[in-house]
């Protein structure tokens, strides 16, 4: 109750006269075309472009002119570079890492800017959430890894270590190979594609509940009124938080790629 006798109830029911407040859904992420009837014209796909004009501008800009004292820009832009080249590629893969480091290096870029699209002002969508994106980059990785596998032991050694792993009894076999043919061919690409798009989508879904549950309160009695700037501080620290989460997770779909090729030219896998 309030200090005037009103129940919440019933500041809620009086705050919805003449249309309640409709929650966030999944219907929220099925944006309209942006010209026309075109499906391939969508915001998604619009960011998907942009995120690779950005990228290519800002790499070819701070490259540039290169120095030895680097400029605010070009230190920026060696920092992300070292950083996969380095923690994700050298420290994971080993010293056959060289070869790698372009594709782990434009796959985290690529995730990264796409997730930040989400907290961005105008933009506020994060393309991961639709999850068709996150599929083709796993078939990616998935494609990549089997690939370096194969062209190190060769089709028939790589796929009977997947099979049948060394040093099990070949009792276990009857259990662990129909596991292992799950876990490479299913399994991984699945999880790697699905944490991905789970993290951008309920995240984003999280910060319009706040956001616009904040707006409809300010929108009610005075009472709401009241609560909203609750609602909108929640949702604030839930944009940082939601930050953290999207850097995060381009490093884990990152790491993890680096991790499966690393298996993939292991001698023993």
């Amino acid at each position: 109750m309030n200090p005037r006798g009103v129940s919440v109830r019933d500041l809620l029911r009086s705050s919805s006269e003449g249309g309640g407040f409709v929650p966030p859904s999944s219907g929220d992420f099925e944006l309209p075309p942006i010209f026309g009837d075109n499906v391939y014209t969508t915001k998604p796909i619009a960011l998907v472009f942009l995120s690779v004009i950005l990228i290519s501008v800002f790499f070819i800009i701070s490259s540039r002119k290169a120095a030895v004292v680097p400029s605010k820009l070009q230190f920026a832009g060696e920092s992300v570079y070292t950083f996969v080249r380095n923690d994700l590629a050298k420290d994971v893969i080993g010293h056959d890492f060289l070869r790698f480091v372009p594709y782990l290096f434009t796959l985290f870029t690529f995730i990264l800017v796409n997730n930040l699209f989400g907290i961005i002002p105008l933009l506020q969508f994060p393309t991961m959430s639709r999850v068709s994106f996150p599929y083709v980059l796993a078939l990616t990785v998935y494609l990549v890894f089997h690939y370096v596998g194969i062209r190190k032991q060769g089709a028939i050694k790589y796929f009977k270590e997947i099979m049948f792993m060394p040093g099990v009894p070949k009792a276990a076999y009857i259990l662990i190979t129909p596991l292992e043919i799950l876990t490479f061919f299913l399994v991984r690409p699945l999880t790697l594609s699905l944490r991905l798009f789970a993290n951008m989508f309920a995240g984003h879904l999280l910060l319009l509940v706040f956001i616009l549950g904040g707006e409809h309160l300010f929108q009610g009695v005075i009472g709401l009124k009241l609560i909203s700037p609750f609602a909108f501080g929640i949702g604030i620290v839930l944009t940082f938080f939601e930050f953290m989460v999207q850097c995060l997770q381009a490093y884990i779909f990152t790491l993890l790629a680096a991790l499966y090729i690393a298996g993939a030219l292991a001698d023993e896998h």
